[in-house]
This record gives structure tokens, C-alpha cells and sequence, in this order.
């Protein structure tokens, strides 16, 4: 091979320029993205059974839908969340397999058929399979003195935009208010005029209808008839006319009840920007897609946008992947020219100018080979990749050093330059190829590992092996052509020649090693298990934080907490970070369902006690004072809250780092258990926010309807049902629509008779056949119970996961290592059929 390219060189230097250009084609146009990807294995079957208390959503919901996904053989566990009428059961699947569709099309079809044993009244199952979609865009939309309505007129403009953009997968709006036609009615009016609230639906949605009238000839033509009747305004619908019972007049609904347009009260989720009100916008990219590219696109979209739009709205970018994956690359290329520059320095100054060069051309060239293949067997440019490169940098070196030094000796030695670059070629092959496979093959156990932190990493060993393979080819190849091209030998060439102080000790060193062979080999031996040894003290950290410039706040507050004190604290903590020098904007997401802004984000589900916020700062360097002055704040200022500060991190999503899993059948057994398991945890230094993802116990009023007095009173469960439903929550009861928008319609009583605990059992019910009311207390007895207010189960076991966070520098196996013995322990007098296990 040497002797082929030294004599062929015409088609040598063609092929290296082809290299050069081919490689720096290759840089500008490889996908380039943050991370470099790992399947999200995890699907959520998701099931409402209305008015279902956790207990009931267990048994006849959540039971028989982990019961058919259990049939699957590709499932690696499951899990469950059983709340009050809402069930989530996360299907997680092997981490061996990576084509999902097949799996995902048998889980629905699996589903669907447990679907059909579901009882009458829940609505689903629905299967979503795209959890694991990544905004790496999130902008944030505000606009001074603009409803939600408007603002969401806007939003959607803005997406039908953004997906216009080639590179864009899915755009999606978040933290939109649901709108409503509210018709709130007073109990004591109904009553007087003998109508009930299910009278009133019926009313309305036979009133509100759209049905064909048929058609008929006419002549030559055939003309289609389209009888009335569609609420086109709110006017129409207070207009409605309405019939009181035993009475022969008539009255309008606008006459007993308020009729309006407003958003859901409470709200389900709440998104601010910088405590502004706002909505979000998250924009995937497609696969294999360039995240620069898209990012370019993205800027000038929203900056065409934002010039024709009034004063006052809008758009910031809260989190953008673009400008991190930029600074990235930016930062390899100056790490790529800092290694040339110190391999010719010290080249320079220990082999002379020529040699120096010689060896330093090898860097850039086996660097833009390796990018080259990379082209071809589709790796981008992400995270792993570039550390890959950046690790590869100071080993590849090494061959053209070893080549290029062999040729210098035997030249020294008397041969001519060129058969000293024919045999050592000859001579080096096998060993230079022999030394990069070893050393690629360290790097192999993350390629080899079957799990998302193997899918994650894998992608070094491909880049390392192809790194090193490349810059053994160029030093049989390129750097011996130079040499006989460009190095001239003499005698001696610089400080290393054969002559030299260094060399002549280096020899005696090694004759003397030579001569004491076995107490060589046995100072090596117990140099290397001294080494072994020291393993245990360093820290054991598999994914380190990230060196990006923004942080997270989980903020949790105690289990049933309404979504209007989450917001009142919210807000108090953007008010410290308003106030924060260190802190540039931030986004807040108030009761669940933030975007999956980077791949290994933790997305909570809907939960009305749960604010996420992502806060950016100047730079990555001020990320730890402004996490610890917030932690401080939160710390001091709420004696309830759990709050969970921490910078992101590379690797596959990790929810807390300590983890303990206690599951089994009876949750009244697990509870105490769990109480011994926390109590043990925080006698540990280093651990705080210790919790258990179940939270208290919660209160709810049971209505306890007495059937005896019921019937005398001439109302069934139903009727009781209805009525509470109506007058507290709310009834849909028909549809308003207008123009492509279509708003529930929503029955209500009043705030004064639906927020007032104390009216609960002077409440009117009605009897939905002779519309008469009936006091609630006359009928049923209300009394305070207590419920988990969540029902957790892994493998169909009820199970609690006792979680902790840890203070700055300690890290997760060390706290394990203290924990595990004394777990190991407390199994063996734990009853029967109890599990444990840490996560």
C-alpha cells in the first residue's frame, strides 16, 4: 500500500485534494442536530370514566387494559396512573427493538379490543404513540391587552406558517384556554318556574339543530330545503323559548338564566412568558433533518411575522436548539485547530519544521476523511459524534508520529528516504492497525449495550473506529509520500537524534528494565491493581450535567391542590426572578403538559398541584448561582412545596436520581413500609426533598343518597347525580358554532350557589320526569371521606417509588452504596409478596 501510494502519487495527492473537498462538502452538509437520538419506547393508552373515583378507574378501567397490553411479548414493563375518572396506563417496551410501528399498530390493536369490555360511560381508550416528539423550538407568544381567543387567532397563523418550513415535522400550540357558552341559572329561579336543569338541555339541543329538510322538484331543477334552527349568535340562544311546566306562558332563556362567553373555569394548564400570559409554540424537526437549517428558517419566518403584526405582540424564543448545536460545532472546530496548532508546535520543536508538518497535515485530513464516511452510512453531527471527534483528536496523531519517526531512524540509519518509507509501511501495518482497533475496542461496551444509555453513546464507537481507521490508512499512505517529498535526513535532526542527552538515558532506562524483567512485569502488575483499587474513590457519574446556558424548576405542590394556588405560587417565584440579574427570560407552565423541549425532558401529565418552569440565563457559567439562589428562595418562602431545581443533563431521561420501588397488592401494607424506607433515607447526608410519588391521602364529600327516601320523593341516583353535576361543575349540553370554531355550550348554576360549601344540602334536585325540586339534604347525607387521590401500579402492582434528590456533588451510586445493605435487610422481615427494587 506505502509503495503504491509513494509511486502512484499523481492519483495520491488527487485522492487527498478529493478528501479535502469532499470532507469540507461533508462538514456543511451532515444533519446536525443536539443529541443523537434514542427511541422513545413508551406509549400512553389513555381512558376517562367520569366521575369514577381512583379506586373504580382501577378495577374496571386500568385492570383490563394492562391485562390485554400484558399479552404482548415485545413489553418490558408497565405502568399506571389511576385518578379520579382518568386512566393512563404507560406501555414501555424492550429496549432490543427499535422499529416501533409494528409494535405500536398490535398495541392498538390490543386496546381496542379491551375497549370493548370497558364499562358503559368511559370514553376511549386512545393510544398516543408520539410521546417522545422533541420541540427543540419553543417560542412563546404575548401580546399586550389581547384575549386568549385572539392571541390563539394569531398562534395558528403563526404555525400555519412555521409548517410551511421544510425541515418542520409538527408545529404545536400550547397552554390555548378552552372557550365556553356558559348559561348559569339560579336554583331558586328553576324552582320557582318548576324547570330542571335536564329539562333545560333537552330544550336546547333539540332547539340547536342541524338536519336536512329533504328536497323537491321545481320544474327542471331539484331545490334542497335546510329548516332553521342553528344558534348563529349568542342572541339566538338567549332568545330561545322556553315552556315552564303547568304554565301556559312563555319565557326566554336569556329571562332565567345568563347566558355569556368566557374560558374554562378553572383552566387546565397556564403557560406565561416572563409572567406575561402567553402561548407556546413548539416546532419539531423531521427526521434526519438539519436543526441549523430549521433554526434559519424559524428566525426569518417569525421575523416576517412579527413586522406585520400591531405593536404589542410578541414572539420570543424561550428555548432554541439551533443556536446550542451551533456552538457546538463552532466550539470542535476550534478544538480541531487548537490540536493542530500544538501538534506542529510541539513538532516544531522536537522533530524540526518539516517533520512537524508532515505529521500535523494528518489531523485535518483524517478528520475530513472521517466525515466523509460518516456521509455515507448516515451519522450526523450531535453531541456524541463531535465528543467523538474531540476524543479521536489526540489518538490519531499517533500513527502519522509513529510512521513518520520510524522513516526519520532508518534514514539516519543509511537507506534512502523512500525505502525507509517502503519498510516502514512494511513494517508497520499490521501494528499501527493492530493499536487503533484496541484502542477503538475501549470504547465498544457502548455500542454493545442494549439499553437507551448504549443507544444513546453507541454512536462513539462508530466515530472513534472510523476516526482511527482513517488516520491509519493516511500514515501509510499520505504521510509517507510527504516524507519522501518533503524530509531531508541528516546525521541527526534535532534534539531527538540518536545522540542526543534523552535518548542515550532513555536506553540505559530500558536496558536496565530488560535485565530485571520478572520485577519489571510485577511492578506493572501491582501498579495496575493499585490503580483497580483507587476505582471506588472516584465518583460515579455516567451522564454529566450540560454546559447549556438555562435550567429547570419542577415546582410541586401536596396532592389535590387546586390549579389557582399553583398559580398564586408561580407567580410569586417569577416575581424573584423578575428581579434576578442573572436570569434573561423564562417560560412557566402551570398544571402539567409542558413540550418536550430536549430529548431526555421528563413531561408531566396533566396535574393541577404541578408548575414546570425553563429559565434562561447569560451564560452556562451563571447557571449554578441562579439555581441556588432560587432553590433558597423556594426553600424559605414555601414550607410545602417540593421543589426540584437541577440543570440539564445529558443521556436518557432520569426522573430522581435515588429511587426506591416498593410494590405489592395491598396498598394499607406498602404505606408503612415506605414510612421505614423514608425515614432511613433522610438520615443520609447528601439526600433532601425526600417524597413519595402517591402524596397524601385527599378529601372528597360523598353523597350518600338514601334509596328509601329517594323514591318517596320521586328522584332516582340519576337525578342526583345530574343535578350536582350541573350545578357545580357544569352540563354540555349542545354545541355553539361559528365559522369553523365549535364552543361547548356549558349548563351551570351561579358562583354563589356552586362555590358555597354551606348550600350543598339545601341544593335543589330534580326529578327529571315531573321536574319537581327536592333539597339534597331531604334525600342523601353528605360526609367528608378520605381516598388516595392516585392509584400507581408497575407490572399491575400497586407500587410506591420513594424518590430524593441530592445536594450539589453527590452523586447516585454513592448514596445507593450506603442505602442498598440496610434495603437488603428490611426485605427479610417485610410480609410475603412485597417487592422492592431501586430505580
Amino acid at each position: 500500500m506505502t509503495r503504491w501510494a509513494i509511486e502512484k502519487d499523481r492519483i495520491t495527492i488527487t485522492a487527498v485534494l478529493i478528501i479535502l473537498i469532499g470532507g469540507l462538502f461533508a462538514f456543511f452538509s451532515l444533519p446536525q442536530d443536539e443529541d443523537p437520538g434514542f427511541t422513545i419506547r413508551t406509549a400512553l393508552v389513555l381512558t376517562y370514566f367520569p366521575g369514577a373515583s381512583p379506586e373504580r378507574v382501577e378495577n374496571l378501567v386500568t385492570d383490563r387494559i394492562e391485562e390485554a397490553v400484558q399479552e404482548m411479548p415485545e413489553l418490558d414493563f408497565l405502568q399506571s396512573v389511576s385518578r379520579t375518572g382518568t386512566s393512563i396506563v404507560f406501555v414501555n417496551i424492550q429496549e432490543r427493538y427499535k422499529e416501533m410501528r409494528p409494535i405500536w399498530d398490535d398495541l392498538r390493536r390490543k386496546v381496542e379490543r379491551a375497549g370493548q369490555n370497558l364499562p358503559e360511560g368511559s370514553i376511549g381508550p386512545f393510544v398516543n404513540d408520539e410521546f417522545g416528539d422533541v420541540f427543540g423550538i419553543l417560542l412563546t407568544l404575548t401580546g399586550e391587552g389581547y384575549s386568549y381567543a385572539e392571541l390563539k387567532e394569531i398562534a395558528d397563523e403563526v404555525r400555519d406558517e412555521l409548517l410551511l418550513i421544510e425541515e418542520a415535522a409538527k408545529v404545536e400550540i400550547f397552554g390555548a384556554q378552552e372557550e365556553r357558552v356558559f348559561i348559569e341559572y339560579n336554583n331558586a329561579r328553576l324552582a320557582e318556574l318548576g324547570l330542571s336543569a335536564a329539562q333545560l338541555q333537552q330544550i336546547l339541543s333539540s332547539r340547536n339543530i342541524i338536519i336536512p329538510g329533504g328536497d323537491v322538484r321545481i320544474g327542471v331543477e331539484r331545490v334542497s330545503l335546510e329548516p332553521s334552527g342553528n344558534y348563529e349568535t349568542l342572541e339566538d340562544l338567549k332568545q330561545t323559548v322556553i315552556r315552564p311546566a303547568g304554565r301556559n306562558e312563555l319565557v326566554y332563556l336569556g329571562d332565567v338564566a345568563d347566558v355569556y362567553r368566557d374560558y374554562v373555569d378553572p383552566p387546565n394548564a397556564v403557560v406565561r412568558s416572563s409572567g406575561t400570559p402567553a402561548l407556546a409554540l413548539g416546532i419539531s424537526l423531521r427526521e434526519d433533518g438539519d436543526i441549523l437549517d430549521l433554526g434559519r428558517r424559524v428566525r426569518e419566518t417569525v421575523r416576517v411575522l412579527q413586522a406585520g403584526y400591531p405593536i404589542g405582540v410578541e414572539i420570543e424564543s424561550i428555548a432554541f436548539q439551533p443556536d446550542r448545536v451551533e456552538a457546538k460545532v463552532q466550539d470542535f472546530v476550534r478544538n480541531l485547530l487548537q490540536a493542530v496548532a500544538i501538534v506542529l508546535l510541539v513538532m516544531l520543536l522536537s522533530l524540526g519544521m518539516r517533520t512537524g508538518f508532515v505529521v500535523a497535515s494528518l489531523i485535518p485530513a483524517a478528520m475530513l476523511l472521517s466525515l466523509i464516511i460518516m456521509a455515507f452510512v448516515g451519522i450526523g453531527l450531535n453531541q456524541m459524534t463531535l465528543a467523538a471527534l474531540i476524543i479521536a483528536l489526540g489518538m490519531l496523531i499517533d500513527n502519522a508520529i509513529v510512521m513518520s519517526e520510524s522513516i526519520q531512524v532508518q534514514a539516519q540509519a543509511g537507506k534512502t528516504v523512500l525505502q525507509a518509507a517502503i519498510d516502514s509501511g512494511a513494517e508497520l501495518r499490521v501494528p499501527l492497525l493492530t493499536s487503533s482497533l484496541t484502542t477503538a475496542a475501549a470504547f465498544l461496551p457502548f455500542y454493545l449495550a442494549k439499553s437507551s444509555s448504549g443507544e444513546y453513546t453507541g454512536v462513539i464507537f462508530v466515530v472513534v473506529t472510523i476516526t482511527l481507521l482513517s488516520s491509519w490508512l493516511l500514515s501509510l499512505t499520505m504521510t509517507p509520500l510527504l516524507c519522501v517529498k518533503y524530509l531531508k535526513v541528516g546525521k541527526k535532526t534535532g534534539s531527538g537524534g540518536t545522540g542526543s542527552p534523552f535518548l542515550a538515558g532513555y536506553r540505559a532506562l530500558l536496558l536496565s528494565l530488560l535485565r530485571h524483567r520478572w520485577l519489571t512485569v510485577a511492578a506493572v502488575l501491582l501498579l495496575f491493581f493499585v490503580t483497580l483499587a483507587t476505582f471506588g474513590f472516584v465518583p460515579k457519574l455516567f451522564f454529566p450535567s450540560a454546559d447549556r446556558d438555562f435550567f429547570t424548576a419542577q415546582l410541586r405542590m401536596p396532592t389535590g391542590t387546586a390549579i389557582e394556588t399553583t398559580d398564586d405560587l408561580a407567580r410569586e417565584v417569577e416575581g424573584f426572578l423578575a428581579g434576578e440579574p442573572g436570569v434573561v427570560n423564562w417560560a412557566t407552565f402551570i398544571g402539567g403538559g409542558e413540550p418536550r423541549y430536549i430529548l431526555n425532558a421528563n413531561v408531566e401529565q396533566t396535574n393541577p398541584a404541578y408548575a414546570f418552569m425553563l429559565i434562561n440565563t447569560p451564560s452556562a457559567d451563571q447557571v449554578p448561582d441562579a439555581m441556588r439562589r432560587l432553590d433558597a428562595f423556594c426553600r424559605l418562602r414555601f414550607p410545602d412545596l417540593v421543589a426540584t431545581i437541577r440543570p440539564s443533563e445529558y443521556g436518557p431521561p432520569v426522573v430522581k436520581p435515588i429511587q426506591v420501588r416498593v410494590s405489592g397488592r395491598d396498598s394499607d401494607i406498602l404505606f408503612p413500609l415506605v414510612e421505614q424506607v423514608k425515614v432511613e433515607l433522610r438520615t443520609i447526608s447528601g439526600i433532601r426533598n425526600v417524597t413519595d410519588d402517591w402524596g397524601r391521602r385527599t378529601k372528597k364529600l360523598l353523597v350518600e343518597i338514601n334509596q328509601p327516601r329517594a323514591r318517596r320523593a320521586g328522584v332516582t341516583s340519576q337525578d342526583v347525580a345530574l343535578s350536582l353535576r350541573s350545578t357545580l361543575s357544569g352540563l354540555e349540553t349542545t354545541q355553539f358554532r361559528e365559522g369553523s370554531e365549535i364552543i361547548p355550550v356549558t349548563l351551570r348554576s351561579v358562583a354563589a350557589d356552586r362555590q358555597d360549601i354551606g348550600k350543598l344540602e339545601s341544593l335543589n334536585v330534580f326529578s327529571q320526569t315531573s321536574g319537581r325540586p327536592v333539597p339534597l339534604g331531604q334525600v342523601a347525607d353528605v360526609r367528608v371521606a378520605w381516598e388516595s387521590s392516585k392509584i400507581l401500579r408497575r407490572d399491575r402492582l400497586k407500587t410506591i417509588t420513594v424518590e430524593a434528590d441530592l445536594e450539589p456533588g453527590v452523586t447516585a451510586a454513592g448514596i445507593n452504596a450506603i442505602f442498598e445493605p440496610w434495603l437488603d435487610r428490611q426485605r427479610r422481615s417485610w410480609p410475603t409478596g412485597i417487592r422492592s427494587e431501586l430505580g
